[in-house]
């Protein structure tokens, strides 16, 4: 395929990531707005650059006019989770989607890799609207841990370098950082109630200074200049150790004061 035509055949992969990624992304934000623990950290995606295509249906024999319906990993999504029970809650939320039809999935959480790579992969098809009509795709979807994620990171990186020829001793330290990594994700298994409460402490608060810091602009802008500033000195005090319920004092302060100059 001529450079004009690889751009061409890639344009759906391109808006199939776009949009998994929006929708993966509100799921989390759909979490945080009411409040409750997202089991999504943050995605990312790419679509494979024509060189790696290429290489990959070289390496698999596959032909050019079959990489459309053979090759799962044109576009690729990664979704990163803070503990390895978020990854079973992700993959159930996946399976309950209605836009989105799972042809298989692999587990190499479970079944780890013998080089230690663990992540749970999802391959799906995907129906991108086009100007000439519908198209499906193929992508995968990749939920890891983020310490699962940075060994991947690594390895990829390694393999790159070395072609996939990573030398012996290389790869018993690759093996050894995976297993470090995964006693990491069940240290913080052990822990995730004590890390879950202090991050929803910290949202709360910052909500809370957020929303006081609106009515310190509005007072402001009516001229309270005097009542803002104190009320920012106040804050200012309260933001590094002040506890929730002297943030919410102060916000119904600056709330009663607002009322009263109406």
């Amino acid at each position: 395929m001529a450079l004009g035509e690889w751009k061409t055949f890639l344009i759906p992969y391109k808006q199939a990531v776009e949009e998994l990624k929006v929708k993966l992304k509100s799921i989390r934000k759909e979490y945080r707005e009411k409040n409750e623990y997202s089991p999504i950290e943050f995605v990312t995606g790419r679509v494979k650059e024509i060189s790696s295509i290429l290489e990959k249906a070289n390496k698999f024999n596959i032909p050019l006019d079959r990489i459309g319906c053979e090759m799962e990993d044109i576009a690729g999504i990664r979704i990163m989770c803070q503990f390895t029970s978020d990854i079973e809650k992700v993959v159930e939320l996946v399976r309950q989607r209605k836009d989105m039809q799972i042809i298989y999935e692999k587990d190499y959480i479970t079944n780890v890799k013998d080089s230690g790579y663990r992540s749970y992969h999802m391959i799906i098809k995907y129906p991108v609207s086009m100007a000439g009509g519908q198209k499906e795709i193929l992508a995968e979807l990749q939920i890891r841990t983020l310490a699962m994620n940075f060994w991947a990171t690594i390895e990829h990186s390694l393999n790159y370098k070395y072609k996939h020829q990573i030398p012996n001793d290389i790869k018993l330290k690759l093996k050894s950082a995976a297993d470090a990594a995964f006693n990491l994700d069940k240290l913080m298994m052990e822990i995730k109630d004590e890390i879950k409460d202090a991050q929803k402490l910290f949202e709360v608060k910052s909500s809370l200074v957020s929303y006081i810091m609106d009515n310190i602009l509005i007072l402001q802008s009516m001229g309270k200049i005097i009542d803002s500033n104190r009320y920012q000195v106040q804050l200012n005090k309260l933001i590094e150790e002040g506890e929730v319920f002297e943030l919410n004092s102060l916000l119904k302060s600056t709330e009663k004061t607002i009322e009263m100059y109406k």
